[in-house]
C-alpha cells in the first residue's frame, strides 16, 4: 500500500512541476509538502475519485500495478495521488473519505 501510493504521489508532483501548475509544486515541495492518506472500498470508486480531480483539473495521477507479485499476474489499479493543488479543493474530493 505504502508503495502504490508512493508511485502515485511521486508521479503526480512530476506531473505538476513539469506541467501548468509548476510555481505551485515548487512552492508545495520548498514548504510544507503536506501528504494525507485516505482509502476508498473499491476499485470503482478508486477510478471515482480519479475522475473527479482530473474534471476539475486537479494534478492527480492513478497507479497500475503490472501484477508481478500481487494481484495474481492481472494489472490492478491501486492508487491515486491528487495534487499538489489547494487543500480546499482536494477536500471537495477527497474529504469525505477515511484516513488510513
Amino acid at each position: 500500500m505504502i508503495a502504490q501510493g508512493a508511485h502515485a504521489s511521486l508521479n503526480a508532483f512530476m506531473n505538476a512541476l513539469h506541467g501548468h501548475q509548476h510555481d505551485l509544486a515548487r512552492n508545495w515541495h520548498e514548504n510544507m509538502a503536506t501528504k494525507i492518506c485516505v482509502g476508498v472500498p473499491s476499485e470503482q470508486e478508486l477510478l471515482a475519485v480519479y475522475q473527479r480531480a482530473k474534471d476539475a483539473n486537479i494534478p492527480c495521477s492513478i497507479i497500475t500495478d503490472a501484477g508481478k507479485t500481487e494481484f495474481n499476474g492481472v494489472p490492478t489499479k491501486t492508487a491515486v495521488a491528487i495534487g499538489p493543488f489547494r487543500a480546499d479543493e482536494i477536500d471537495k474530493i477527497t474529504g469525505t473519505l477515511t484516513l488510513l
